[in-house]
């Protein structure tokens, strides 16, 4: 596996920071928790704080579904029920670094749409994230969180799509891993698609 940065990289205007789903029920003794995924809230809070010091936007997606949600086993889904809305399990981790006003965009909102991909996440006045990306004038988005696998594999491979440049936080994800294997393998695809890797000490 390539795709490395090759020096330390500073962030400018033009820079943003996506944060994906660091919530209670993705951590360990979570509804889903993700094996070691407590051990990204340091670098997290690493990169939060680079961003935040440079004057440069932080996002937070967050699963915010309803009870009666699809991707539920109950539902005929994949997963147990996690991070239902406004239940401890869907609040973002307390040990999270967060902006005393956060911009907050929630995914999974409607019960019969499955949605691991952050990119159409919704804010509180229903602005996708990809229209704000755009009124911001993005170019490059940092991705860090939970899982790997998923959330993050499916939101990269969006941003990719859609033009931006994008770098993933590699000591700032862990993956869910059904399948031995699957967090490499998502890396992998990701930068087959075109992103580059780094550790949140490169910045």
């Amino acid at each position: 596996m390539e795709s490395k940065i090759k020096q330390p990289l500073s962030v400018s205007q033009g820079d943003l920071l996506l944060v994906v789903d660091v919530q209670n029920d993705f951590l360990p003794g979570g509804a889903l928790g993700v094996k070691q995924g407590n051990e990204i809230i340091g670098p997290v809070n690493r990169a939060v704080q680079t961003f935040i010091k440079n004057r440069l936007p932080v996002v937070y997606s967050r699963d915010w579904h309803p009870p009666d949600h699809s991707s539920f086993q109950e539902y005929g889904g994949t997963w147990p029920p996690h991070c239902v809305r406004d239940t401890k399990g869907a609040a973002f981790a307390a040990e999270m670094m967060m902006p005393e006003v956060p911009l907050i965009f929630s995914k999974g909102i409607h019960a019969e749409t499955e949605q691991y991909s952050a990119f159409d996440a919704l804010d509180a006045d229903g602005k996708p994230l990809r229209q704000m990306l755009g009124e911001l004038g993005i170019k490059r988005v940092f991705v860090g969180g939970l899982a790997t696998d998923y959330c993050v594999l499916n939101s990269v491979i969006d941003l990719l799509k859609a033009g931006y440049a994008v770098f993933v936080l590699t000591d700032a994800c862990r993956a869910v891993n059904v399948a031995p294997g699957d967090g490499e393998r998502s890396l992998e695809k990701m930068i087959a698609e075109g992103a580059q890797l780094m550790t949140t000490e490169d910045f």
